[in-house]
């Protein structure tokens, strides 16, 4: 790693969400229940949509691809995060900086395409469902998972390219509990002005476009479904509800922050566990609680497993 940006800064020094020790117990308590429940929730719709045949369809396939995305999206951070909050020293080495810029990216990049395909997916349903079954076919699902993480790996390497070559001789303090493209940048030893625009404005360019687009296509799926009244309608509605409120819950902090990259707003942090921590923690409610095939899914899944844990193992005589 050395060897590609000839850096003097060994380490980067991650000042947190807050110094106050009250807070930082009480922010230790919440985001470890968060990241527990999180891992939990996106885990559970995993296993179910993998051991329900009835679940066997594009929407959930696509569903469970978001929920491996926003485990690791959880996780890129968040346990660095917790343990900081009795850490007298919050560092992180260079190489876990640019490790975790990379995953971010890498992670918000897939999730990005995702929620598009899940669009398309729910347009295709609704709009056009004589051809539901043959535009999305398994080889068209697993088309656009690939596709998904081919574009979150090459944008998050394009961004890396940018900063690996870039010289840090200090300072190395960044203000945040991870590791960003805008804030790290700041810290190079030259003048990045210019070019962090552009480099990092892409990012939120290219976040705003998907979200427009995405808005786009869910005003048409629901002027469609307004025009019917049918209790098919009625479920295809609660979906759609709930996936905007993902993608807008997703694609806010990720434009304000971008697009406005070079700013040091209180904001930001506030925005940055928006979309790390809070949007993988709401995912599993959204796309449970509002859905009744996925509800019906879950509790059968745990039932069982209750079943299975409550049964005693039979005991036979000793012959």
């Amino acid at each position: 790693m050395e060897g590609f940006n000839h850096s003097r800064v060994s380490e980067f020094v991650l000042l947190g969400l807050t110094d106050s020790p009250e807070l930082q117990l009480f922010f230790f308590v919440v985001f470890s229940i968060f990241y527990l429940i999180t891992m939990l929730g996106n885990c559970l719709i995993l296993l179910t949509v993998l051991s329900s045949s009835h679940l066997h369809s594009p929407m959930y396939f696509l569903l469970s691809n978001l929920s491996l995305i926003d485990m690791c999206l959880c996780s890129f951070a968040t346990p660095k995060m917790i343990m900081d909050f009795f850490a007298q020293s919050k560092t992180i080495s260079f190489e876990g900086c640019i490790s975790q810029i990379f995953f971010l990216h890498l992670f918000t990049g897939t999730e990005i395409v995702l929620l598009i395909s899940m669009s398309f997916d729910r347009y295709i349903a609704i709009c056009k469902p004589l051809y539901y079954s043959t535009i999305m076919s398994q080889r068209m699902c697993v088309g656009l998972v690939v596709t998904s993480w081919t574009v979150g790996f090459l944008h998050t390497t394009s961004q890396l390219a940018f900063i690996l070559y870039l010289p840090f001789c200090g300072p190395n303090v960044v203000d945040s509990f991870f590791c960003d493209l805008p804030l790290v940048v700041q810290l190079a030893c030259i003048n990045t002005y210019v070019l962090g625009i552009f480099m990092i404005s892409t990012s939120g360019v290219i976040a705003l476009i998907s979200f427009l687009l995405l808005l786009t296509s869910y005003v048409i799926v629901l002027v469609t479904v307004r025009d019917h009244s049918s209790t098919g309608s009625s479920k295809a509605l609660s979906t759609c509800t709930a996936h905007f409120i993902v993608v807008f819950m997703f694609f806010g902090p990720c434009i304000f922050i971008y697009m406005w990259p070079f700013t040091n707003f209180l904001a930001d942090k506030v925005l940055s566990v928006f979309y790390t921590i809070f949007t993988p923690f709401l995912n599993p409610l959204m796309y449970t609680l509002r859905n009744q095939e996925m509800k019906i899914a879950v509790k059968k899944k745990l039932n069982n497993q209750y079943f299975n844990l409550g049964k005693t193992t039979p005991s036979y005589p000793i012959q």
